[in-house]
């Protein structure tokens, strides 16, 4: 029972109905299915109840003789068959299967058995949100009442089962255990494959000081995790400050001015390196954001010609606080637009339609695509955008470019000729082009089915 199959929550696949029959005929759970699997856990609960629907899927009771078939002559003499034994009474079923028993008494009284079977502690769990209340208080009693570290094994399915409307308390249960429990298996789970595990532990580990700045700087910059990034970026950040690195106590605003003048400690520089390195532009404008506190205003300038408009916005506000106006080197930085190419977007931002427009006009028709792509958004910035200026750059031989012209036409579009973006949406043409003339064609309101062969 493995790969997407745990994934049922009905429990009506095969493997999952596969698994049930086998722990009925006396497999231990881990010979069934996957039980490392939150979902696995959770199929399995719903499986048994689904089969309560399909009885013929029961297998026979050890023990009871085999009833043999009707015969022909059985029928005609008007016979119910042979006679047999009767049966003997069903034999109670497995805890494992009891746990998840249709009915509430069954399940309650089968709580019994976990005490003395940890393996049967995720059902535990399962019957912790259950919907009768003398079963979920009785789970609820026996949960509470285990160590601490006998939760963190089960943090996957416990964060599963805080989405249910009844899953409110496994959870602030692992919550107050991972605050109290060793360090060392806080961090464990940072590991954990599962986004809620790790994001949980990250939390709980910053909170409790566990992380150091350089290893929150480090993962807030690696991850790929947008949550994450965000946690570990502003706690790397509050580290941050002149002439030391680290109070875990102190609370400081990330804003916080310092003086300028005052010396920054060689790891908290360290620290905001990584950050201003970083591939992520939340990342990034953090760490261009913090430069304020660490009193290294001027660093900010490199930033001012970044891809990302938060990053740029990020660093004009750290200039202006440090006294420098970012205007005038937003104009110096545009006079070398291959070496900064986005200082062109950040000219628009910034800048003054009479005195700029001109030279954003100039970088449009700039052989390298990443400042051509920039000097559009900076016209879109000054709202400066002329419709036939700007028109011919839906052919653009770089696909970022028509994408950027497209987006700054727009508002245009009922106003460029029909015929022009007819053309564009031949199914000759580059998909970029094509896409752009039916964007445009929708929102001047022309838009018609596509000619077959289109793709």
């Amino acid at each position: 029972m493995k790969g997407a199959a745990v994934e049922s929550w009905d429990g009506r696949d095969g493997e999952t109905v596969r698994a049930v029959v086998r722990v009925c005929e006396g497999a231990a759970p881990e010979e069934a299915f996957d039980i490392a699997s939150a979902g696995a856990w959770l199929a399995f609960d719903a499986g048994v109840r689904s089969l309560d629907d399909r009885p013929w899927l029961w297998t026979r009771p050890p023990g009871e003789p085999e009833r043999p078939a009707r015969t022909l002559l059985d029928r005609l003499r008007g016979r119910t068959g042979s006679r047999a034994a009767p049966p003997a009474p069903p034999p109670p079923p497995p805890p494992a299967v009891a746990l998840c028993h249709r009915d509430g008494r069954v399940r309650e009284a089968a709580l019994d058995a976990v005490r003395t079977a940890p393996e049967l502690r995720p059902l535990l769990v399962v019957r912790c949100a259950d919907w009768v209340a003398p079963v979920r208080a009785k789970a609820r009693t026996l949960l509470a009442g285990l160590p601490g570290g006998a939760l963190f094994p089960l943090a996957g399915l416990i964060l599963r089962l805080a989405r249910r409307e009844r899953g409110d308390f496994v959870r602030a249960l692992l919550a107050d255990a991972l605050r109290e429990g060793p360090a060392a298996e806080v961090l464990a789970l940072t590991a954990d494959p599962d986004r809620a595990t790790y994001r949980l532990a990250y939390r709980i580990a910053v909170e409790r000081g566990l992380l150091t700045p350089m290893e929150l700087a480090a993962t807030a910059a690696s991850c790929g995790d947008v949550t994450l990034q965000d946690l570990c970026a502003e706690a790397a950040v509050a580290a941050v400050k002149p002439a030391g690195l680290v109070d875990p106590g102190v609370a400081v605003a990330p804003d916080a001015a310092v003086d300028p003048g005052a010396a920054l400690d060689p790891g908290a520089a360290a620290v905001l390196d990584r950050l201003l390195a970083a591939r992520s532009p939340r990342v990034r404008s953090a760490g261009v954001t913090a430069l304020r506190r660490a009193g290294r205003h001027g660093d900010a300038e490199r930033f001012l010609a970044d891809r990302s408009a938060l990053v740029r916005a990020c660093a004009r506000y750290v200039l202006r606080q440090g006294g420098v106006d970012p205007l005038p080197l937003c104009r110096a930085l545009c006079a070398e637009p291959a070496a900064y190419p986005g200082a062109a977007a950040g000219l628009g931002e910034c800048g003054d339609r009479a005195t700029d427009t001109g030279t954003l006009w100039a970088l449009v028709e700039h052989p390298l695509p990443a400042v051509r792509l920039h000097a559009i958004g900076g016209l879109r910035a000054l709202d400066v955008v002329v419709r036939e200026r700007l028109t011919p750059l839906l052919d653009d031989p770089s696909p970022a470019v028509v994408r950027a012209a497209t987006r700054a036409l727009l508002p245009e579009a009922a106003g460029i000729p029909e015929h022009l973006l007819r053309e564009r949406s031949a199914p000759d043409r580059p998909r970029a082009v094509r896409v752009a003339a039916d964007r445009l064609l929708r929102a001047a309101g022309r838009q018609r089915l596509p000619e077959p062969g289109y793709r």
